[in-house]
């Protein structure tokens, strides 16, 4: 769908972020800088920045962009059940005055936001585990709404602090297992990888660096076992896909090839995490999910310990 808007002389000389914001709402800018470089947004049907500044009577065109949707909405609270905040609470494997580690489940999100709703954060916000005080996410430690396995949520800001701190110093070890497309070519190794992200207009490129072993493949799949060193944004899905062998159920990262059969769940779980407090040494392992297991056995991959 096209729509066209026409600028009026009061908005002569206007950077045209600031108009789009003046005459069709609070849009957020990175969403406006993503519509200006992919070309959803022109003026007099040229490509432009988001400095580009509009004349009188200038014609803004607008493709397939539903400005109405792109409004800056407020955080969804998330006020959940006692059955919700009991089935994630059964999910914890350690719960001490600083912090408690559960294994997440996959389709829940850390926090909240225009667009999760069920989240992490509001849970244990209502559980008396956290009575008197409440949850922090440590930013370092948020998983990707679909991927499941070992998280920590602090109970003091301290806490946070903290362990933010661990994760930044790279003293904190976390193992993944992952079931991937196709068959790894090395058995081991790492990856070390470029990742582009952008901020606005600006393409920022990111050094990425994983350790890798594959546990078991073959022909159709691998199961592999992934020790990020650095922390990027869907470092490992990114890598993975970079290979051509992209993560089951992964509908952001994924070959035309993969989508086939797509799995609901995706195949990548955060399976272990260690690190040192205060010279006591902490290890906490989360098992695997069931969809997980089961799609082991589809592929016929085995895992040490699995029955």
């Amino acid at each position: 769908m096209k729509k066209s808007y026409t600028v009026d002389s009061t908005c002569n000389d206007m950077r045209i972020d600031r108009w789009l914001r003046l005459k069709v709402g609070k849009i957020p800018q990175g969403l406006i800088e993503k519509y200006l470089r992919s070309g959803k947004i022109k003026i007099n049907k040229k490509k432009v920045k988001s400095s580009t500044k509009v004349k009188t009577d200038d014609v803004i065109n607008s493709f397939i962009v539903d400005f109405k949707e792109t409004i800056v909405q407020k955080k969804i609270k998330f006020e959940p059940s006692k059955d919700i905040i009991k089935s994630n609470e059964d999910q914890i494997i350690d719960n001490n005055e600083n912090f408690i580690v559960l294994n997440k489940s996959s389709g829940i999100s850390v926090q909240g936001g225009t667009k999760s709703k069920k989240n992490l954060v509001d849970i244990f916000a209502k559980s008396e585990i956290f009575q008197g005080t409440k949850p922090y996410s440590v930013p370092f430690e948020e998983l990707d709404k679909d991927t499941s396995g070992v998280f920590i949520m602090a109970k003091t800001r301290e806490s946070a602090q903290l362990l933010t701190s661990l994760f930044r110093l790279r003293k904190v070890h976390k193992t993944y297992l992952a079931i991937c497309h196709g068959e790894l070519v090395k058995d081991s190794g790492e990856w070390n990888d470029d990742l582009i992200r952008y901020d606005g207009e600006k393409k920022i490129i990111e050094k990425a660096k994983t350790i890798f072993k594959v546990l078991d493949k073959n022909s159709e799949a691998s199961l592999v076992e992934l020790k990020p060193i650095t922390g990027r944004k869907h470092q490992l899905r990114k890598q993975l896909y970079a290979l051509g062998q992209p993560i089951f159920g992964d509908i952001k990262y994924k070959l035309s090839s993969s989508s086939k059969g797509i799995n609901k769940n995706l195949m990548l779980h955060s399976y272990q995490i260690k690190f040192i407090i205060d010279d006591v040494k902490h290890t906490y392992t989360a098992l695997l999910p069931d969809y997980f297991r089961k799609l082991l056995k589809t592929k016929r991959l085995r895992f040490p310990g699995l029955k």
